[in-house]
């Protein structure tokens, strides 16, 4: 082969070696992702049992209940409201009318099971996710 033909072989071996590795990372980057939910997106997208998401809202009102390590509450975002229960330690800013992301999966019941819990950090602050899920939820009603 002529300098001319191997450099272009190189080059097209590489842009090929480049593809693969994108389509890769891209298949690798889905399986992972975590999509944010409120619970008036759960109800309308039916998320199926077993996917990892984000659960965010408030804390409803009188849903809290504590047995030993496992914490049981509801999130809502003022359509709908969702079932959580989680097992460790809550943050210490975790209480009724906050708001909250939990990580984790659905069950076959229907109950979100969270792995983490995220409470925001101080009274001004919401994560953008519920902000935009609360904002949008009671623009409709």
């Amino acid at each position: 082969m002529k300098p001319k033909q191997q450099r272009f072989a190189l080059l097209v071996g590489a842009l090929g070696a480049l593809a693969v590795a994108g389509v890769v990372g891209v298949s690798a980057l889905g399986e992972t992702a975590t999509y944010f939910y409120s619970p008036a997106d759960v109800r309308a997208k039916g998320v199926p049992a077993g996917q990892a998401i984000r659960l965010g809202g408030l804390v409803e009102p009188g849903s809290i209940v504590k047995d030993g390590a496992t914490t049981r509450f509801r999130v809502t975002d003022n359509a709908e409201t969702t079932a959580v229960t989680y097992t460790g330690l809550v943050p210490d800013l975790f209480r009724e009318g906050q708001g909250v992301i939990a990580e984790g999966r659905f069950d076959a019941g229907g109950t979100f099971l969270a792995e983490t819990l995220l409470a925001k950090h101080d009274e001004n602050y919401m994560p953008p996710e519920v902000a935009e899920s609360l904002h949008k939820t009671t623009t409709l009603n």
